[in-house]
Protein backbone atom coordinates (compact mmCIF):
# COMPACT_ATOMS: atom_id res chain seq x y z
CA UNK A 1 0.00 0.00 0.00
CA UNK A 2 1.32 3.66 -0.99
CA UNK A 3 0.17 6.57 0.87
CA UNK A 4 -1.20 9.38 -1.19
CA UNK A 5 -1.16 13.01 0.05
CA UNK A 6 -2.98 15.86 -1.79
CA UNK A 7 -1.64 19.38 -1.72
CA UNK A 8 -2.00 21.70 1.60
CA UNK A 9 -5.64 22.52 1.76
CA UNK A 10 -6.73 19.86 -1.24
CA UNK A 11 -8.65 17.39 0.74
CA UNK A 12 -9.96 16.25 -2.29
CA UNK A 13 -8.63 12.62 -2.15
CA UNK A 14 -9.28 12.17 1.33
CA UNK A 15 -13.13 12.32 1.36
CA UNK A 16 -13.97 9.09 -0.10
CA UNK A 17 -11.08 7.10 2.06
CA UNK A 18 -12.54 8.84 5.34
CA UNK A 19 -15.79 7.44 4.08
CA UNK A 20 -14.77 4.64 3.65
CA UNK A 21 -13.15 3.97 7.14
CA UNK A 22 -16.28 5.17 8.66
CA UNK A 23 -18.27 2.46 6.82
CA UNK A 24 -15.50 -0.22 7.95
CA UNK A 25 -16.01 0.85 11.39
CA UNK A 26 -19.72 1.43 11.89
CA UNK A 27 -20.43 -1.91 9.54
CA UNK A 28 -17.55 -4.26 11.03
CA UNK A 29 -15.14 -3.26 13.80
CA UNK A 30 -17.61 -1.65 16.38
CA UNK A 31 -19.59 -4.86 16.12
CA UNK A 32 -17.15 -7.21 17.58
CA UNK A 33 -14.11 -7.44 20.05
CA UNK A 34 -10.69 -8.57 18.53
CA UNK A 35 -8.03 -10.60 20.97
CA UNK A 36 -5.53 -9.91 18.64
CA UNK A 37 -3.40 -7.88 16.15
CA UNK A 38 -3.62 -11.00 13.73
CA UNK A 39 -7.07 -11.50 13.90
CA UNK A 40 -8.14 -7.59 13.49
CA UNK A 41 -5.78 -7.72 10.45
CA UNK A 42 -7.99 -10.56 8.80
CA UNK A 43 -11.47 -9.45 9.73
CA UNK A 44 -10.36 -5.99 7.99
CA UNK A 45 -9.00 -8.19 5.19
CA UNK A 46 -12.23 -10.36 4.81
CA UNK A 47 -14.39 -6.93 5.27
CA UNK A 48 -12.30 -5.17 1.85
CA UNK A 49 -13.32 -8.78 0.23
CA UNK A 50 -16.59 -8.39 1.09
CA UNK A 51 -17.25 -4.76 0.31
CA UNK A 52 -15.69 -4.64 -2.98
CA UNK A 53 -17.04 -7.81 -4.26
CA UNK A 54 -20.10 -8.98 -2.55
CA UNK A 55 -21.64 -5.46 -0.83
CA UNK A 56 -24.35 -4.29 -3.09
CA UNK A 57 -24.82 -0.52 -2.98
CA UNK A 58 -27.88 1.58 -4.72
CA UNK A 59 -25.44 4.44 -5.64
CA UNK A 60 -24.04 1.85 -8.12
CA UNK A 61 -27.47 0.63 -9.41
CA UNK A 62 -27.23 -2.52 -6.86
CA UNK A 63 -23.97 -3.69 -7.86
CA UNK A 64 -21.04 -4.35 -5.84
CA UNK A 65 -18.20 -1.90 -6.54
CA UNK A 66 -15.99 -4.46 -8.81
CA UNK A 67 -19.25 -5.23 -10.72
CA UNK A 68 -19.84 -1.69 -11.30
CA UNK A 69 -16.45 -1.07 -12.18
CA UNK A 70 -15.93 -4.39 -14.65
CA UNK A 71 -19.34 -2.83 -16.29
CA UNK A 72 -17.74 0.22 -17.40
CA UNK A 73 -14.25 -1.05 -18.45
CA UNK A 74 -15.79 -3.68 -21.10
Amino acid sequence: MTQSMSRVSRCIDNGPMEGFWGILKSEMYYLKKFSSKEELTKAIEDYIDYYNNKRYQLKLCCMSPMEYHMSYAA
